[in-house]
């Protein structure tokens, strides 16, 4: 089998972009704490983002804004806040209060081969602020950082 990322989007604006303002602001408001606090590493600013009552249904984080920050303390160092998100997202959608993210996840093979997944992360927002999320990792997942899925161009 042969080890193809999947297609990473270009341009992000176009992703960002809504004919619905709400839908706009719900996905500009994602894509901002992505490159703030999850990419930049700054747990600091994650209350401009996220609510103090978040729920989260990642079972290796606790809940609550604290139990966010603590994560990120705890998985990422931080770093320059980038203009553009870095990490290798494909798509970018909102519906409702919901927002919906995929990137492309590299991951190794017990053989040594490198081979390439998705990982889609789901947030509902309330009031402006991300309220809760859900993403696919297990209990037993070691914490990523995912600035290590960045792509070599």
């Amino acid at each position: 089998m042969a080890a193809t990322p999947p297609a990473v989007a270009e341009d992000h604006e176009a992703l960002l972009a809504s004919a619905d303002p709400q839908l706009a602001a719900n996905k500009r408001l994602v894509y901002d704490m992505y490159r703030i606090v999850l990419q930049a590493g700054l747990a600091d600013r994650a209350g401009e983002f996220i609510r103090d009552d978040y729920i989260q249904h990642n079972p290796n984080a606790a809940q609550g804004l604290s139990g966010v920050q603590d994560y990120i303390r705890a998985t990422r160092p931080e770093r320059e806040i980038e203009e553009k998100l870095e990490l290798p997202l494909i798509h970018l959608m909102a519906e409702g209060n919901y927002v919906q993210t995929a990137f492309v996840r590299t991951e190794t093979g017990a053989n040594g081969d490198t081979y390439y997944s998705t990982w889609f992360d789901l947030y509902r927002i309330e009031d402006g602020k991300i309220a809760e999320h859900w993403d696919p990792m297990l209990k037993s997942d070691v914490p990523i950082d995912p600035n290590e899925q960045r792509l070599e161009d």
